[in-house]
Parts: structure tokens; C-alpha cells; sequence
């Protein structure tokens, strides 16, 4: 199965098209620049070694007031892909609807996170599904940037060249993470790796209706200031980060000058280290006018 796109529908006059290259098994890929230059993205996403696809991507770009509002999300589904495909279609889009998305965008996120899980779950009561997915997620407005993450996918970003995570994976055996499963009543155990009761290899998911109690869907938050030391913005499913160390990203994808392709080259080469799992990236490049001129008075 491929994974459509999601830079379809939302709010705001959409000021992107992405076009899409099929094929590779399984792989989608697409890239965009924005219409003043400053940003361009690809993304790559590939079934892999899996025989379903639960991997789901989402990419909107608007302007609201002015602004450039640009959204990345990952969804990584387990158990299924509709918890992933429902993220796809409907987190964003609640988020830009929240009444404070732009006067409060760390409170807009924190509130709408939660909020979208409850309707999920809901939209599920009369089935006898629980998948669930992750959600690592990049929202751009103008040059501030919210990464919020839910689960095992990850987001860094590459700041002259160096690796800086800006997400923390949700996994059960994060001290933190363990009190707080414990702390509910909820138990972490050893079983090929640390599952919050026995099953689930992550402490925070969307869906999973069974481990609700203790897998929450609240997103840990981290915002940047965009200056000119910022390069890359990576994010992608765990398919990637098992087997792709945070700094091997950074250089893979800085040696891209496009980033379609560097988002290729990125779940190509998890691909080639082994990675069992779904893989899907997203990689954003920043472009920095540095062409004004250091002295432009001469003598």
C-alpha cells in the first residue's frame, strides 16, 4: 500500500502543490520551495521490509495574517494504520482551528494533542480495533519552531552542523516516563525490550485504547528561534532513527543540496543498514540570505 501525501486541504490559502514520484517498491517522495525562498522540504516514505505500510505523513503550509505557517508531521502506526491515517487527516487541521493557534501556538499543541486522541478513540468505540500511532511533529510560524512529539519518532535539527535533538523519545525505561507509568498503576517489563505492560514499546501514543491509563497522548514541547545557524530540520519514524545515529542524518542530508533527495538518501541508507520497519522522513532546509555584502562602502 502507498501512503498518499498529506499536503492537501487546510484553512489558510495553500501556497504549495507536491509532487509525487512512485514507484522503488512502495516509496513515495516529493519536495517543495517556498515561494520567498527561505525554506524547502522533501520527504521519502517507504514500506521497507514490512508487508503493510503504517507509516503516515503529513505536510501543510499556509499564511494566516501574514505569516507563514509551515506543518511536519511523522505518524508511525502499530496495530494497524488508522490511528495514523486519522492523525494525518485531522491533527493539523484541529490545531489551525484552535482559537489561540497563533497567540499561543505551545498552548494551541499542548491542548489539541490530547483533544484529537479523545475523537480518535471515539470515532473508534464500536470497532474492535486498538492501534495506535506516534506523532513528531514541526510547526513553523514565521521563525519560531514548535517540535512536539508523542512516541518513538524523533526530530533534530542541524545548527552549524552539529546534531541537536529536539525530542526525547517516549520509550518505557525513560526514568521519568517509568515513575509515571508506575505512578498510575501501570507496570514496565522486559520482554525483547522494555513494554509498558508486557506490549507496547513506547510510554506516549495516540490511540491504544487498552494502555490509555498509562500510554498518554500529551506532546513534549520544545520551541527554537530560526537563525541563520539553523541548516536542517530532520524528522522521521523510528524505521530511520533504529539504525541512523542522529549525527550520520545531519551529514547524509547537509551533503544534499536538494532535499527530496536527501530525504531519499536518508531512508535509502536505513534501508541498506537493515532497518526492518517502515521508513519515512521528512527533511526542511533553511535558506539564509547571506548575499549582502560584509563592507559595501568602498574607499
Amino acid at each position: 500500500m502507498m501512503v498518499d501525501s498529506g499536503a492537501a486541504t487546510n484553512q489558510g490559502p495553500i501556497v504549495n502543490t507536491i509532487f509525487e514520484k512512485g514507484g522503488d517498491g512502495g516509496c513515495v517522495s516529493g519536495g517543495w520551495k517556498s515561494e520567498d525562498g527561505k525554506l524547502s522540504y522533501g520527504y521519502s516514505s517507504f514500506r521497507g521490509k514490512r508487508a503493510t505500510m503504517e507509516d503516515f505523513y503529513d505536510i501543510k503550509t499556509s499564511k494566516i495574517n501574514g505569516q507563514t505557517i509551515c506543518m511536519f508531521g511523522i505518524f508511525d502506526g502499530h496495530g494497524g494504520s488508522h490511528a495514523a491515517e486519522y492523525l494525518k487527516q485531522h491533527l493539523f487541521e484541529n490545531l489551525m482551528k484552535h482559537p489561540q493557534f497563533m497567540s499561543n501556538t505551545k498552548l494551541a499543541i499542548s491542548e489539541t494533542y490530547p483533544q484529537t486522541d479523545v475523537d480518535f478513540l471515539d470515532s473508534e468505540r464500536n470497532t474492535f480495533r486498538d492501534d495506535g500511532s506516534t506523532a513528531s511533529t514541526a510547526v513553523l510560524v514565521g521563525n519560531h519552531l514548535y517540535v512536539a512529539n508523542v512516541g518513538d519518532s524523533r526530530t533534530i535539527i542541524s545548527k552549524s552542523g552539529e546534531a541537536i535533538p529536539l525530542s526525547e523519545d517516549h520509550k518505557p525505561n525513560r526514568s521519568d516516563e517509568r515513575k509515571r507509568i508506575e505512578n498510575a498503576g501501570g507496570v514496565v517489563m522486559w520482554a525483547g525490550t522494555w513494554r509498558v505492560g508486557g506490549v507496547l514499546a513506547m510510554s506516549r501514543a495516540f490511540g491504544d485504547r487498552m494502555l490509555k491509563q498509562f500510554v498518554v497522548a500529551e506532546p513534549e514541547i520544545q520551541d527554537k528561534e530560526i537563525d541563520e545557524d539553523f541548516e536542517l530540520l530532520v524528522l522521521a519514524s523510528d524505521g530511520l532513527w533504529d539504525v541512523v545515529p542522529n549525527e550520520d542524518a545531519v551529514s547524509l542530508a547537509g551533503a544534499e543540496e536538494e532535499p527530496e533527495k536527501a530525504a531519499r538518501k536518508l531512508t535509502e541508507t536505513a534501508f541498506t543498514r537493515g532497518s526492518a520497519d517502515n521508513i519515512t522522513c521528512i527533511v526542511v532546509r533553511f535558506h539564509h540570505d547571506n548575499a549582502v555584502p560584509v563592507n559595501p562602502k568602498h574607499g
